[in-house]
């Protein structure tokens, strides 16, 4: 008779507490697969994986303080080989994009069916990639295009709480007329027809959060 494998190891980060206990639920059901943690905000995931070595983690973007991308970060660089399934309910492209750069090797958007996590948790842990046809799809839609640079996204932050030019430059120590090249900048590189405009594809591209 053969040994049965070790069942897959797998950490849950998420700040919501019924969404650690529907995953529970799931993974409780699936022999080749154990719950060893749970962890509600970035740090105590990095902790977390430290002590337990977790074959795959599910990660929730949208966290507190210390959020998903930079959990991601912050794993991959003590353990480069890590495999982290984004498990969110942002669906913009920069999102994705940003998680992909980060070090995840898989990424599901929240409202997926409960057999696409499981799936996606052995896919991972064969080292693999798992990207569901929506998610390339909204990915390739936006890229290659040139993104917004850190100056740009904090005017755009500013924008969108409705400061005027003269008030983002008094924010940020510069001139106006810099200001109102960053936002014509802005304008071209979305293909906004204006500020509110720029602000609306920003929100839905995963640009900015708004909460």
């Amino acid at each position: 008779m053969l040994d049965q494998p070790d069942p897959i190891r797998v950490l849950c980060v998420d700040d919501h507490p019924l969404v650690r206990k529907g995953i529970a639920s799931i993974l409780a059901n699936e022999a080749d697969i154990t719950l060893v943690g749970e962890a509600d905000n970035g740090r105590d995931a990095v902790r977390l994986f430290r002590e337990l070595r977790p074959d795959v983690v599910l990660m929730d973007l949208r966290m507190r303080d210390f959020d998903g991308i930079e959990t991601t970060r912050a794993i991959h660089g003590e353990f480069p080989d890590a495999r982290i399934v984004a498990l969110t309910s942002y669906d913009g492209d920069q999102d994705i994009y940003r998680a992909l750069e980060a070090g995840v090797r898989g990424y599901l958007l929240k409202e997926t069916a409960y057999a696409d996590v499981v799936h996606a948790i052995r896919t991972v842990h064969a080292g693999k990639r798992m990207m569901p046809p929506e998610v390339a799809e909204r990915l390739s839609e936006h890229f290659p295009k040139i993104a917004l640079t850190l100056r740009e996204t904090e005017v755009l932050e500013l924008v969108a709480k409705g400061l005027g030019n003269k008030e983002i430059a008094d924010q940020i120590g510069t001139a106006s007329g810099t200001v109102k090249m960053h936002v014509q900048n802005i304008l071209d590189k979305l293909g906004a027809a204006d500020r509110t405009h720029a602000v609306t594809l920003a929100i839905r591209r995963g640009i900015l959060h708004i909460n």
